[in-house]
C-alpha cells in the first residue's frame, strides 16, 4: 500500500512545504551556525579581556586586600579563589578546549598556569595560577554559550505556521481550478437546461481553459439539436406517405395481404412517434417549474395504470413534502418506465423515498431483468436487448433513452439494476428541491 497521498492537492502541499520546509532549515541552521560561532568568538574575546585585567589586579593588591575584591571580579560562569583549588586530570573535552586555549594565550606568559577538569555532568575546569609573590590563585570556570533568546522558537514556530499556511494557499490557487473543471465534467449534460457553465476569471490560462470548455459544450448542444431537429424532421415527413400507404392499403383485395401491410404501418407510425418523441426530449423542455405533491402525483398516475387492468402498486416512505418539479417531463418519465416495466412482466411496483439532499422514485418489475453488461448500454437510443429485432416484444428502443433525457433536464439521473429475487428496478433521483 502506497503512503503516497492520492490528490494532487495534497502531493502538490506536501512537495512545496517539504522544500520550503528543507529550505528554511537550511537557512536557520546556517544562521545559528554563524550565530554560535559569533558568539563563541565575543565570548572568548571578553574572557581574555577580563581574566588577564581580573589577574593583573589581584597580582598588584596586597594578599589581605585580595579577598575584597574577588566578589567584584566574579561573572556569570567563572570566579576566583584564593587557594590550589581541586585537584584532578587535565580537561579534554571540546568545550573547555577553547577556554583553556585563551587563558592559555592570555596568563600562560606571565605565570605558571596549570588546569584541571572538575567532575560533574557538565564541562567544569579550573585554571590554577601562581601569582608573582607567589601566592595561589584559582579561576574556578563552566565554559558556556549565551542563552539561546526566548523569542526565537517562538518566531521559529511561527514562521513554520505562516510557511504552511503560503504553501496551502499557493497549492490551492493552482489545484483550485482543475476541481472546477473536475466538478463540471462530473455536471455536464448536453441535454439539459442546467448545464453548467465556468466562470471565465482567474490567471490567464484558468481564463482560456474555462473559455475552451464553455465553447466545447455549446458545440455538444448544437449539435445534438441539430441532430434532434434532423430526426424530428425526418419522422415528421414520414408520417405523411405512412397515412397514404394505409389508405392505400385499406383497398387491397387480399385481407391476409392487408392485415400484414396495416401492421408494418402500425410498426413505423409507432416509430415514427417515438422518434419524434425522442428528438423532442433532445431539446432543453420549456416547462416552467411547479410546486408538486409527488405522493399525490405518482398515486393518481399509479391509478391510471389500475383503471384500465394492470398490477402496478404504490408505496411511499419517509415524510413527503411539495417539490418544484416539472410535472409533464416527470409523467413522461414515470410513464415510459411504467409501461417497460409491464412490457417485460406482469407487475410494476413504484416506492417513493425521501431523503434530505435528494427523492429516489424507484420502478420494479418482476421480468426477466437486464444482463449486467448491458445495462447502460440500454439507455442509448435505438438499443434493444432482445437479438430478435421484434417490435413487439423489444419495442422501438426509444422509451428509457427519452427517460434518461427528460430526468437530465430534471436534474436528475436514472440508474438501472437488477434486483435479487428477479426483475428489474430503475431509480429515478432527483434533487430535493421542497417548498
Amino acid at each position: 500500500m502506497s503512503v503516497w497521498p492520492r490528490s494532487l492537492l495534497s502531493r502538490l502541499l506536501l512537495i512545496v512545504l517539504l522544500g520550503l520546509l528543507l529550505a528554511n532549515g537550511l537557512s536557520l541552521t546556517l544562521v545559528m551556525i554563524e550565530r554560535m560561532s559569533s558568539a563563541r568568538n565575543v565570548m572568548l574575546g571578553n574572557l581574555e579581556q577580563d581574566v588577564a585585567t581580573s589577574v593583573a589586579i589581584l597580582n598588584r593588591l596586597p594578599a589581605d586586600e585580595r579577598a575584597e575584591w574577588l566578589p567584584r571580579l566574579t561573572r556569570g560562569n567563572y570566579r576566583y579563589i584564593l587557594g590550589p583549588g581541586e585537584p584532578g586530570d587535565p580537561p579534554h573535552d571540546a568545550r573547555s578546549r577553547d577556554a583553556v586555549r585563551t587563558i592559555t594565550d592570555t596568563l600562560g606568559g606571565d605565570y605558571p598556569l596549570t588546569f584541571t577538569a572538575v567532575p560533574g555532568p557538565v564541562s567544569h575546569i579550573q585554571a590554577h595560577v601562581t601569582l608573582h609573590d607567589g601566592a595561589l590563585l584559582t579561576l574556578d570556570l563552566i565554559p558556556r554559550m549565551p542563552p539561546v533568546a526566548r523569542w526565537l522558537p517562538v518566531v521559529f514556530i511561527l514562521q513554520l505556521i505562516l510557511v504552511a499556511l503560503c504553501s496551502w494557499l499557493a497549492v490551492r490557487q493552482v489545484v483550485r481550478p482543475f476541481t472546477r473543471f473536475t466538478r463540471a465534467v462530473d455536471a455536464l449534460e448536453p441535454a439539459s437546461s442546467q448545464a453548467p457553465t465556468l466562470a471565465e476569471q482567474g490567471p490567464v490560462e484558468v481564463r482560456q481553459a474555462a473559455r475552451a470548455f464553455n465553447a466545447m459544450q455549446k458545440r455538444i448542444q448544437d449539435h445534438l439539436q441539430e441532430r434532434a431537429q434532423i430526426l424530428a424532421a425526418i419522422s415528421h415527413d414520414l408520417q405523411t406517405p405512412i397515412t397514404r400507404m394505409k389508405l392505400r392499403v385499406e383497398m387491397a383485395e387480399q385481407p391476409e395481404l392487408r392485415d400484414k401491410l396495416n401492421a408494418d404501418l402500425d410498426n413505423m407510425t409507432r416509430l415514427v412517434r417515438e422518434g419524434i418523441a425522442f428528438a423532442r426530449s433532445s431539446v432543453s423542455s420549456e416547462e416552467p417549474p411547479r410546486r408538486v405533491d409527488l405522493s399525490a402525483f405518482i398515486d393518481t398516475l399509479v391509478c391510471d395504470y389500475l383503471d384500465i387492468g394492470k398490477n402496478v402498486q404504490f408505496q411511499a416512505k419517509g415524510r413527503a413534502q411539495p417539490q418544484m418539479t416539472r410535472p409533464q417531463a416527470l409523467r413522461r418519465v414515470l410513464t415510459n418506465l411504467l409501461d417497460n416495466a409491464l412490457k417485460f412482466g406482469d407487475a410494476a411496483e413504484v416506492t417513493l423515498s425521501f431523503g434530505q439532499q435528494e427523492i429516489a422514485i424507484e420502478v420494479a418489475d418482476n421480468g426477466p431483468g437486464i444482463p449486467d453488461d448491458q445495462l447502460a448500454a440500454v439507455l442509448q437510443p435505438f438499443y434493444r436487448v432482445e437479438s430478435s429485432r421484434n417490435r413487439e416484444t423489444g419495442g422501438t428502443g426509444l422509451g428509457l433513452a427519452i427517460a434518461a433525457q427528460l430526468s437530465g433536464q430534471l436534474g436528475g439521473t436514472l440508474r438501472l439494476a437488477n434486483r435479487p429475487e428477479g426483475g428489474l428496478a430503475v431509480t429515478l433521483t432527483l434533487p430535493a428541491a421542497g417548498v
